[in-house]
């Protein structure tokens, strides 16, 4: 039977295998017949067992996009799982505040994760950031396709969020670790990492939203993160209603949020 206190031995390794990274582990021997889920080890030998895991070099990890978006309903509904459910509670807010330039609020929400109680938001390394933040946009998985690390333009952004309707906005976010939200999104535009989202010459555009950069960094020293959004691109029928936001180069690309 797994308890509560076995849930939190498992919380934060959770957080990093939802957004795509591996977790060191050590798998011992365990059947479908065991009647005991107590440690770590036997928790993620029974769900490599059960198949909802994968074990290869020491370490375990999410196999697919169906059990990711499984493991993303576990995260947005399960209470027990304390400052988790409460983060992946925020991600409607976050998805909401980043379409409308709202960057006071997705600072809030990017603070009030940092403040929880869990070791994972010491911020070590941009994998650590790239989980929390993950976590904060885990509700958009219900209208994007969110892809990380993925091949785009001159490079790999961090995340790319692919809209499951075509007049969807679609983002393109980078993380920076004691750097400025304007240096992420210049990194987008000098890698032209938009390319990824508008097909190829000649085709019919499968996106007409706007193309959205959004740059977040993490300062150690001052313990404080910072949020940046311009429209990169803004050439659908919509163009001009743009939610309250200052567009003020549509189709020319570098259109900032006031």
């Amino acid at each position: 039977m797994l308890e509560r206190d076995n849930i939190d031995d498992v919380r934060d390794d959770l957080v990093l295998m939802a957004s795509g990274e591996r977790v060191a582990a050590e798998i011992g021997q365990y059947t479908a017949a065991s009647l005991e889920i107590r440690t770590r080890e036997q928790i993620y030998s029974a769900m490599v067992v059960y198949g909802l895991l994968t074990y290869e070099d020491g370490e375990v990890f999410i196999p697919n996009k169906e059990l990711m978006n499984q493991f993303n309903e576990v995260l947005l509904t399960k209470d027990s799982l304390g400052y988790v459910y409460r983060l992946a509670r925020k991600s409607e807010q976050m998805l909401k505040a980043t379409l409308e330039g709202s960057v006071e609020v997705m600072e809030e929400i990017l603070q009030y994760a940092h403040n929880t109680e869990s070791p994972i938001l010491s911020y070590n390394s941009e994998t650590e950031l790239s989980a929390v933040v993950n976590l904060c946009y885990l509700a958009a998985r219900d209208k994007y396709c969110v892809e990380r690390e993925d091949k785009a333009g001159k490079g790999f952004v961090d995340f790319i969020f692919y809209p499951e309707r075509k007049n969807l906005d679609s983002i393109i976010l980078e993380l920076k670790i004691d750097s400025t939200p304007e240096e992420a999104i210049r990194q987008i535009k000098e890698k032209a990492y938009a390319l990824r989202l508008k097909g190829k010459l000649g085709e019919t555009a499968k996106y007409t939203g706007r193309i959205l950069a959004v740059g977040i960094s993490y300062s150690k020293e001052t313990k404080e993160h910072h949020c940046e959004i311009e429209v990169l691109e803004d050439c659908g029928p919509s163009a001009g209603a743009n939610h309250g936001i200052s567009v003020w180069r549509k189709c020319n690309g570098g259109a900032v949020f006031f």
